[in-house]
């Protein structure tokens, strides 16, 4: 079996856990996932089966967006409500507070990574130095902030959407928004509503997927996550060239594409220049 599943991931499952038993569920150990989730998350996690795992590294560049609870008032050594609470605010920002210092946080910033991530300093994950008590610095590096919107305020819990680049933390952003405010703050839910081209409405639940005598049912073709490129047909000698990995004429504007064979079969991602399709990831089977 090949294709992306769109797994709507459950709290307190690790990405790999998902994965993992989704090896047993296609029956396959060529698998992987697009865009790791902490086990306190929920929502979309696209898995990639069989051949599709050749699509895995450019989702890894895909804008992520999320739904998620800053609690103000609170700070944590994890920057989320699972770790030691190192301080409590009494006196708490009015909503209008909190949506005045909102564009501070838009555009590109600088975060510097938490401890408890899974970067890797001097090839030791940061995570495992905190679990042993240590901490060793960071440096802050940039993310890009597409969208930051307050939802909703009540008790101190503010609800965020967060449209967001490759690599940024919603736990550190909740923290340094706290921090900005003067009240501290941390992560007390996440939940992923996008990412790349797939969203919550497409997702599955895991124990669907894990109940299902017929899990092909879910999957859908690699070429979906491309779906922002215009398709293209190949004639029989393009398609021949395009499976020798030759490039070849093809008089069409220039840009990045989904190549087809005259059956519907996906083919590659392609780019064309000055007239000139080749090959940027194949997706046929050899």
């Amino acid at each position: 079996m090949n294709g992306i599943v769109i797994v709507d991931k459950p709290q307190d499952w690790t990405s790999q856990d998902v994965t993992a038993r989704l090896r047993r569920v296609f029956n396959t150990r060529r698998i992987g996932h697009g865009g790791t989730l902490d086990p306190m998350a929920t929502g979309v996690l696209p898995v990639f089966v069989g051949r599709a795992t050749r699509g895995v590294e450019f989702f890894e560049h895909a804008e992520k967006t999320y739904e998620a609870v800053l609690r103000l008032g609170m700070t944590t050594d994890t920057e989320d409500i699972t770790g030691t609470v190192l301080s409590r605010a009494q006196a708490l920002p009015t909503p209008e507070e909190l949506e005045r210092i909102l564009p501070l946080f838009r555009g590109e910033i600088l975060q510097v990574p938490p401890m408890y991530s899974a970067l890797k300093v001097d090839g030791r994950k940061l995570c495992d130095l905190a679990r042993q008590g240590k901490e060793v610095e960071r440096k802050p590096r940039p993310v890009t902030i597409h969208e930051l919107t307050l939802l909703g305020y009540e008790n101190g819990d503010a609800r965020l959407r967060v449209r967001c680049s490759k690599g940024t933390y919603i736990r550190t952003l909740c923290k340094d928004i706290g921090q900005k405010l003067g009240c501290g703050g941390c992560m007390a839910a996440l939940r992923r509503v996008q990412a790349g081209e797939y969203t919550i409405d497409e997702a599955v639940p895991l124990a669907a997927l894990l109940e299902t005598n017929r899990p092909e049912e879910y999957l859908r073709g690699v070429d979906t996550m491309f779906r922002q490129y215009e398709p293209v047909k190949l004639t029989a000698n393009q398609e021949k060239r395009c499976r020798n990995g030759n490039s070849f004429t093809l008089p069409i504007p220039d840009g990045a594409y989904r190549a087809y064979s005259q059956s519907g079969e996906f083919l590659m991602l392609a780019q064309v220049e000055n007239g000139v399709m080749s090959t940027i990831k194949s997706f046929f089977e050899v």
